[in-house]
């Protein structure tokens, strides 16, 4: 997990939302990534690249985020991260949403 208090500490990282659509629209971290959860596996050449960054994985509240860290560690990512709470958490902080 990645306490919303370690963020800074992340450098370059992915940050991977993998939120529906309509909840992404209504709000995302910067610079993320959007993939949905239920197409993740099918998607997951878009980011077959990446293997040396971290990933950030992010959703509502943390059910999802663990869900896609499990399919990012079949496809060969070892530095996989969830943001502890979600974007609810993040809000919750008073931090920058972007629409």
């Amino acid at each position: 997990d990645m306490p919303i208090s370690h963020w800074n500490a992340a450098g370059d990282a992915l940050l991977l939302d993998v939120r529906e659509t309509n909840e992404f629209e209504q709000g995302r971290l910067p610079n993320a990534l959007h993939i949905p959860l239920s197409q993740l596996a099918g998607r997951i050449g878009e980011v077959k690249g990446k293997h040396d960054l971290p990933v950030i994985v992010y959703c509502a509240s943390g059910r999802r985020s663990r869900m896609a860290g499990a399919t990012l560690a079949k496809a060969g990512f070892k530095d996989i991260y969830h943001l502890t709470g979600g974007i609810a958490a993040w809000r919750g902080a008073g931090l920058p949403v972007e629409k």
